[in-house]
């Protein structure tokens, strides 16, 4: 049951990210909702598993976005496998942790995208990077990350329970 949650976070979180969001002009300067996801799948699991989750899912992205293949994928395994090395040295249940967490998962698409305008640029010519967007897209995934993912903790918990309680009566069906 906990695929089929993940698998439903991820379709809201592309919806939301690729046809919802982008309507309104509030929201033009978001960063990748996607990272939520990523950073969720690193918090809850203890498993080298969810990196397959995570290439998934980071072909999705990469697949409707537009950018060079393989950044998403990148972009979350990074995410997925700091947080995961993180978190063993740190209380993952903090609200600091949280936060810097969130920070470094905007930071890390970026650097990622800095690097490749880096690589292509030729010298002499200005570096072309947004480093507004950065820090407005860093603002952003400070102040909405830690919540989602509070919230994603409390849903998947009381999707366990539903799910529980709809298996048992199931059980108890096809026993009498």
């Amino acid at each position: 049951m906990n695929t089929v949650f993940l698998i439903l976070l991820t379709f809201f979180l592309a919806v939301m990210q690729t046809v919802i969001l982008p309507s309104f002009s509030l929201f033009s300067d978001r960063f990748d909702l996607l990272i939520i996801a990523a950073l969720y799948l690193s918090l809850i699991s203890t498993h080298h598993t969810m990196v397959i989750a995570l290439v998934m899912i980071g072909c999705i992205m990469d697949s409707i976005s537009g950018v060079p293949f393989f950044f998403h994928i990148f972009s979350y395994v990074m995410i997925y496998l700091i947080v995961h090395l993180v978190k063993r040295l740190i209380f993952k249940q903090s609200i600091a942790f949280l936060i810097i967490i969130s920070l470094m998962a905007v930071l890390i698409q970026h650097l990622l995208l800095f690097f490749s305008i880096f690589v292509r640029q030729k010298t002499g010519t200005p570096l072309g990077f947004d480093f507004v967007l950065l820090s407005k897209q860093a603002f952003q995934g400070v102040i909405i990350i830690p919540p989602c993912i509070t919230l994603l903790h409390r849903y998947r918990r009381n999707w366990l329970g539903m799910t529980k309680k709809i298996k048992k009566q199931m059980a108890e069906t096809y026993r009498g």
